[in-house]
């Protein structure tokens, strides 16, 4: 029995020449698609599938997939980050700056402030269009800190990174933190516990007006890997998504000012993570912007060969394309100037296919 059906973008294409009523826009941005998969969905697993072309699927659409089709097809307004304004009509890149001495990615290399500014204020030069600021690692089997101690860590980098004239996010799930942090210079909250952490953090969010990430997790830091599980993992995740959205429009916080990211690695198996970034296009059906952070993740070490966090550069590339032919907004990376130099690459190959014949 079906209870819903859930929308996912699939069939790309280069170009819409040609393709009058055929192809449909991604959420305002670069890419286009020629058929969706109709996902039927029973309590929280799908029970049937159905590759459809655009043309004529509007006549299939009841109430709830109507909603959904202008959530996919509709733009995504801009991010404004303090006196910064971030297009999301083209896909933009978050670099991350880790003040902690345990990161799983980086070893601590940023630990010290000043490493930490030199590395923030470099990443904005080299194309970064905000940098993300964390002093609690969240990595599998990491302990919570303080939040004087995280305080400490992060209002000194955002002050000089926010400084420079750089758009500066903060990572955290602590509304103290938060509210520092924002006072600080920062202009947005990316919370890997989608504001569930922090009972006070979505007052906090709603109150100052800034754009916040929605990351999925299961379970907390400390314990997410040991044996996580579930039915159908693109659909539960997205009805959870779902619901934080909601319960953050209902804390008052905008949807325009609403960001989603599946949270790979977060509580999730190597199957998981490759099937959620197979499956990515289904969350564009929420409205909103979607940030992948796959960057240097154990999976890519998994499917070669173990390498070390430092040696995942290939991978991250890999994954950061494969979300790019599925129009994610925001892409959060360690390698910053080769991801931006990929996206240019991919850039230039969308201009040249969306550059009219005549």
């Amino acid at each position: 029995m079906v209870g819903r059906t859930l929308i996912r973008p699939t069939a790309f294409v280069d170009s819409p020449f040609g393709h009058d009523g055929k192809v449909a826009r991604l959420a305002g941005g670069l890419a286009w698609f020629a058929a969706v998969e109709l996902i039927g969905v029973d309590e929280q697993r799908r029970v049937s599938a159905e590759l459809v072309a655009v043309e004529g699927l509007e006549s299939r659409f009841d109430d709830d997939m109507a909603a959904q089709w202008r959530a996919i097809t509709g733009p995504r307004a801009p991010l404004e980050l303090g006196e910064r304004t971030i297009r999301l009509d083209q896909p933009q890149v978050m670099g991350i700056v880790n003040v902690t001495p345990d990161s799983f990615s980086d070893g601590g290399r940023f630990a010290d402030p000043a490493a930490a500014v030199a590395a923030g204020v470099g990443m904005s030069a080299e194309g970064a269009a905000i940098i993300d600021v964390g002093g609690e690692s969240t990595r599998p089997g990491a302990q919570p800190v303080w939040e004087r101690d995280e305080i400490e860590r992060v209002v000194p980098v955002i002050e000089r990174i926010a400084g420079s004239g750089a758009a500066v996010s903060i990572d955290t799930r602590k509304s103290e933190v938060m509210t520092a942090a924002l006072a600080a210079g920062a202009g947005m909250v990316n919370d890997v516990s989608a504001l569930t952490f922090d009972p006070r953090s979505a007052e906090v969010v709603a109150d100052a007006r800034v754009p916040v990430v929605l990351m999925h997790h299961q379970g907390a830091p400390e314990t997410m890997q040991q044996d996580p599980r579930y039915d159908d993992v693109l659909v539960e995740i997205y009805l959870w998504l779902e619901e934080r959205v909601a319960a953050a429009q209902g804390a008052g916080i905008e949807r325009s000012r609403i960001l989603i990211d599946p949270g790979f690695g977060f509580g999730k198996t190597v199957a998981h993570n490759l099937e959620l970034i197979n499956g990515l296009a289904l969350f564009h059906s929420l409205g909103c912007p979607v940030v992948v952070g796959a960057s240097r993740k154990r999976t890519i070490g998994a499917l070669s060969g173990e390498a070390p966090a430092d040696r995942r550069l290939g991978g991250s590339i890999a994954f950061a394309l494969k979300a790019l032919e599925q129009g994610a907004q925001v892409l959060r990376v360690h390698d910053l100037f080769e991801t931006v130099q990929a996206l240019r690459v991919w850039r230039g190959l969308r201009d040249q296919a969306l550059t009219p014949r005549v």
